[in-house]
């Protein structure tokens, strides 16, 4: 397996960046802390929103390292690269700001929202690059339980970490917004962050296309 803190590090920054994304879940937190007046309804519900991203991501990642044993190497980062191109073209297209639904949501429904939202994004597709390269199973154990429990900790390693990054980003924005900011600046200063994920999708494909030439 690919060693060194760099894929690690990288993981957690895509992390950070992702959890930035309003619509990935820290504004619908917010909200719901805003309604019930309360700073721990804020950051309970970001637990079940995590819980939802790191499925997103793990969904993604699993069969991406397991297919290593099946598939050439070659062909998996080729599918990567023009999944990454479709969704981020798609998510062009369709980039808007987040509409909200009703507020009055429960912990499986915030989990079932947050992993959507986040398959919607394309946000496992992100660490394709990292679990087909740096990260990607030795070919040396291309079968057997070693390469298995590799295939799995890969997996579930960034998933954890990539999530890690998020949630301490969602928590940061929400918990700032809610004790200092206030949702007056997000009227006036708004980014519009899906437009943005999706340059990244579509110049992440391309990139990984070059790469392959």
């Amino acid at each position: 397996m690919g060693d060194g803190v760099a894929p690690w590090l990288v993981l957690f920054g895509l992390g950070i960046y992702h959890g930035l994304n309003p619509g990935m879940g820290w504004l619908f937190a917010l909200a719901l802390g805003l309604q019930e007046r309360s700073r721990r309804a804020l950051l309970q519900a970001l637990v079940p929103i995590a819980i939802g991203h790191f499925l997103a991501i793990g969904l993604v990642a699993l069969p991406t390292v397991l297919l290593q044993g099946l598939l050439p190497l070659r062909l998996l980062r080729g599918g990567a690269a023009l999944a990454l191109l479709a969704i981020g073209i798609y998510r062009w297209i369709r980039a808007r700001h987040p509409r909200w639904v009703g507020l009055r949501v429960g912990f499986r429904e915030l989990v079932v929202w947050s992993t959507l939202m986040a398959s919607s994004h394309g946000a496992g597709l992100m660490l394709a690059p990292l679990l087909l390269g740096p990260l990607c199973v030795a070919p040396g154990y291309s079968s057997g339980a070693v390469w298995l429990l590799g295939s799995l900790w890969n997996a579930l390693g960034a998933s954890a970490v990539h999530t890690l990054g998020a949630l301490l980003m969602m928590g940061l924005a929400a918990w700032a917004v809610y004790e200092w900011v206030g949702l007056a600046i997000l009227r006036r200063m708004w980014v519009n962050m899906d437009l943005l994920w999706a340059l990244v999708l579509i110049l992440t494909g391309f990139l990984m296309l070059l790469m392959l030439l």
